[in-house]
């Protein structure tokens, strides 16, 4: 996968008293009837080319802009013994130079504006992906059929070390995490040495470092043919013209030689099977596998149903046996993951500190004899269907990316020969009754288990070491089902006309950005609601934004914000947490609550038929919690396992103790970027605690309730009034938060934590910066869009693409009311952490002295922001956000209207002046999590200045 910065930021941060009047508790809604479902749908229009590319089209004119997705029939499935992880590392090559396109591949893109470009392999097929303003399909299509057509020409043995180094990082940086190598094993140990699914598609270290350029040539001749390919197109075009515009672009690309077609082979085990690894790890975990039948089939859409019942959160078998009655396990799931060939059927269970995992054997092995011998019953089928079809709603709202309709579209075509496969899958599943999931599931889950259990490293162990647990696994068996050779045809290239000798097309016209009408209203008790309406899909989002966040935990107990808005639904006065969990379920809605830095929040995505009963639900719950003794020590169990996982990961373990650094004591941000707080902290949190905090701040006089989808003010604001209308503050005002301004520490500072055994050093340089209220800050976002936050950025393509020690380098502000943290990230090769430090603070100290932006790279970002903004509102969910947002910083309602003219208006000048004013390369606070024997002499003989070592806790130790 080629992972965009947003990403990866994403990712990292994601970590991240009501009175008697309130709303009454939500009604209990009726089960649906299976004969009454309406199941969502594309329409799509399909046809071959002479080539035999295949083109899946289907029109959606919400936004001016397309989806365009590739999809070769070729994954790591089809690597023979002894070449693991070539698929992936091909794919990687294809974002390199072609024949006519010498730069690298994501430069055109960022001109025009892309959005949710990438690429991605799996076992059964490589996938890469954009979305471009509709003006911009020709380039779109011009680039992709470039390096379908004409790779080659441009494919050099430099470009394969500089990704096969990139893709060794990402396979580092995966396995430097707890648990990285777990999936691997189970692999090993699912299936057969000559099964297609025996290795994982990243492959080993070995065969990576073995490929050569030849094997990469042969590689794009045997699978990359037009007639091994599908082009999905989905958005503001029509069938005629993708057809025509397929043509120009495809239709002289050979076909390519017959690619044989794999069989299906399930291989069920008969016997179950067992291993246990020492890991360094925070807790045990029990992992536990069953081979299951391929994709499409009626025992794969049963065995997601039954998955969704045995193990699918709250109120699933496991959770409530393990979880709540027993007290064994912090956390249990069970899921169908399904493919080509075949599918495994894996429940993961996060064992409680102290329990011996033998007793989670047995209470496992207790429930899952009595779903076997009941199966489930009607209630729990029917709220499981309810969430598969909501599911579905969802994601067919977004055109494209990694979840969207291309995406849909694309896998039933390639893997079944029918793009509206998906709908037969959801359709098999709506009819299914309690006996036929109970009779299937007594098939495929009775026997032939692999269990791996994975402990913690004894004081002074040795990790078991993972390769031996791989080579471990399953040897070659006889009787492998043979690939099948496709029916000859007669494909033909047909000529172009295009001269791509003059390289990418040029985009003459952008389509202008469709914002919807922001709408006001107020009220019966005061409370400001702020709506958007679109009618595209049948789905209303509601956020109720109260000014607290982590920031609210200063003088208190840290993590006392983020665990009380996580109890919230764990009980109402009337219902407790599995009632609540039920009967969202039931209704379709996502609920949740939560923190970030400067607001908590309690949102609700609802299917639009469901609104009211959904509405009353989430005001039960803002509005009543319980904080049950039970429940609190629970969720504590868990938040203290949460906290020993963000201990053991070395990204998040540097989020937990650089704020306190940068911010310095009392400040409000100088707490845990995760905002979970600490061991001591949660220990001690008490329901006193909560309810002083749900005083303070989660009341009426401190919410804005922002609301985007498929509603109307006339219909929203009764509904709202119904539900929050009759809520009072309390007569206190709402606490202030110190979030005053901090000044640079006057040095550098350099931080190291040891973590033994580290396959990469996480590296994080850290400073205060001006806040995202900063009248310049654009400014600032269009220089860190050079410095590091795009991915030709020059901290990226100096790490990962000119060095290749990382699979991704960095910079990025998370935004904030107060002065917020601007940070540099890259995690890389453990040999290579001093070089890389050396790195970042070369160019650190070139874009505010000898090298500042230029014109050229500030107008690629000024470009790409604002041609990419038809896109970046597609969903509700993005225009819910920009509602937050211009409510928490204080913009008018039209502010990503003019973000157009804004950013268009921004002078080079005040850009180099924002890189001089944030960045500071005499007063970085460097953390860097390494194995300390190997790193610390060569940092140390850097010489930036004092080096600490300290421990999770942020402590000095030396």
């Amino acid at each position: 996968m080629v992972r965009a910065p947003s990403l990866v930021v994403a990712g990292m941060l994601a970590l991240a008293a009501a009175t008697a009047q309130a709303a009454a508790p939500a009604p209990m809604p009726a089960p649906a009837s299976s004969a009454a479902i309406t199941l969502p749908s594309i329409p799509f229009t399909r046809f071959t080319l002479p080539n035999g590319l295949t083109v899946v089209v289907s029109e959606d004119h919400k936004a001016p802009i397309v989806a365009v997705a590739v999809w070769y029939h070729v994954g790591s499935a089809r690597e023979p013994m002894g070449k693991s992880g070539y698929a992936h590392l091909f794919e990687h090559l294809m974002f390199e130079a072609s024949q006519h396109h010498p730069g690298n591949y994501f430069q055109p893109f960022e001109k025009v504006g892309a959005i949710g470009m990438n690429g991605t392999t799996a076992r059964d097929r490589t996938n890469y992906f954009e979305t471009v303003p509709s003006t911009a399909v020709d380039l779109a299509l011009w680039m992709e059929s470039d390096r379908m057509g004409h790779l080659l020409g441009a494919l050099t043995k430099d470009t394969v070390d500089q990704q096969r180094g990139v893709v060794q990082n990402e396979k580092r940086q995966g396995e430097n995490q707890p648990y990285g190598r777990v999936q691997e094993i189970i692999e090993a140990n699912a299936y057969p040495l000559n099964h297609p699914y025996h290795h994982d598609t990243i492959g080993s270290m070995k065969d990576l470092n073995a490929a050569s350029i030849e094997d990469f040539k042969h590689w794009f001749n045997t699978y990359y043919g037009a007639a091994n390919a599908t082009l999905v197109l989905v958005g503001d075009i029509t069938p005629d013209e993708a057809k025509a515009k397929a043509l120009k672009y495809f239709g002289d690309i050979p076909a390519g030689p017959p690619v044989p077609q794999l069989q299906p082979w399930t291989f069920p085990r008969t016997t179950s099977t067992r291993d246990t690894i020492h890991s360094d790890v925070p807790q045990v975990r029990i992992y536990r596998e069953w081979n299951t039948p391929h994709s499409g089939t009626e025992a794969d859409n049963l065995l997601s149903l039954a998955a969704t019942v045995l193990g699918d959160g709250k109120t699933s078998r496991l959770y409530q046996r393990l979880v709540y009655q027993d007290k064994l396990a912090d956390n249990v799931s069970v899921s169908d993951y399904s493919g080509e060939l075949g599918s495994q059927f894996e429940l993961q269970v996060h064992v409680r500190q102290g329990v011996d995992p033998k007793k989670v054997d047995a209470a496992i092995a207790d429930e899952w004899a009595k779903f076997l011998k009941e199966g489930p019953t009607e209630d729990e089928l029917q709220r499981a269907k309810t969430g598969f079809r909501a599911y579905m709603v969802r994601r067919i709202e977004r055109v494209g990316g990694f979840g969207g309709k291309a995406t849909l579209l694309a896998a039933g075509q390639v893997y079944h020969g029918d793009p509206a496969q998906w709908r037969k899958d959801l359709a098999a599943m709506m009819a299914a009754t309690p006996n036929e999931v109970r009779d299937i599931a007594r098939k495929w889950l009775s026997k032939g288990d692999y269990t791996l259990t994975v402990l913690p490293l004894a004081e002074g162990a040795k990790a078991t070491d993972a390769d031996a647990a791989e080579t471990a696994g399953l040897g070659p068996v006889d009787h492998a089902p043979q690939p099948v050779m496709p029916p000859k045809r007669d494909w033909h290239t047909v000529k172009s006309d295009v001269d791509r000798s003059k390289g990418v097309p040029e985009v003459a016209s952008y389509p202008e950005l469709t914002f919807p009408e922001v709408q006001h209203a107020t009220l019966d008790n005061g409370i400001k609601v702020t709506l958007a309406a679109r009618h595209n899909v049948p789905l209303v989002e509601m956020r109720l934004q109260f000014d607290a966040g982590y920031a609210a935990d200063q003088g208190r107990k840290l993590g006392t914000a983020g665990f009380t808005m996580a109890m919230l639904d764990e009980g109402t006065k009337e219902m407790d947490s599995v009632e609540i969990a039920k009967r969202k379920q039931r209704l379709g809605a996502i609920i949740n609550s939560g923190c970030g830095l400067d607001t908590c929040t309690a949102s609700l995505n609802a299917l639009a038929d469901k609104v009211e009963p959904s509405l009353a639900l989430l005001a039960d719950i803002v509005q009543h919690p319980a904080f049950r003794d039970a429940d609190v020590a629970r969720l504590r169990q868990q938040w203290l396992a949460r906290i020993k996982q963000e201990e053991a990961r070395p990204i998040t373990l540097a989020l937990r103790v650089g704020p306190p650094l940068i911010y310095g004591k009392g400040h409000a941000y100088a707490i845990p970027f995760t905002g979970s707080g600490t061991t001591a902290s949660i220990k001690s949190l008490t329901t006193a605690d909560m309810r002083q905090f749900m005083h303070d701040y989660i009341r009426p006089d401190n919410v804005t309730i922002l609301v985007a989808g498929d509603t109307t003010l006339d219909k929203l604001v009764p509904r709202l009034n119904a539900a929050f209308g009759h809520w009072q503050a309390p007569d206190s005002a709402v606490p202030e938060k110190n979030i005053a301004k901090v000044d640079y520490p006057g040095k550098v500072r350099v931080y190291l934590m040891d973590r033994p055994g580290s396959e990469q050093s996480v590296i994080l340089a850290a400073l205060v910066s001006p806040s995202t209220e900063a009248p310049n800050h654009l400014d600032i976002e269009t220089m860190n869009g050079v410095f590091g936050g795009t991915f030709t950025s020059r901290l990226n393509m100096n790490l990962r693409e000119g060095k290749h020690w990382a699979y991704g380098a960095h910079s990025f502000m998370p935004d904030s009311v107060g002065q917020s943290p601007f940070l540099m990230y890259a995690p890389v090769q453990t040999d290579k952490t001093a070089p890389s430090v050396r790195e970042m603070l070369k160019e650190a100290k070139a874009i505010v002295g000898p090298k500042p932006p230029t014109d050229a790279e500030i107008e690629k970002i000024k470009q790409n922001d604002v041609r990419s903004l038809p896109g970046q509102y597609q969903t509700d969910s993005a225009v819910l956000s920009a509602l937050a947002n211009n409510a928490l910083y204080d913009r008018p309602d039209n502010y990503v209207e003019t973000l157009k003219s804004r950013i268009n208006g921004l002078d080079d000048e005040d850009i180099v002046a924002a890189a001089r004013e944030v960045i500071h390369p005499d007063q970085l606070t460097w953390i860097i999590v390494g194995d300390l024997k190997k790193i610390e002499k060569p940092v140390r003989a850097l010489k930036l200045g004092e080096v600490k070592v300290i421990d999770a806790s942020g402590k000095v130790v030396r």
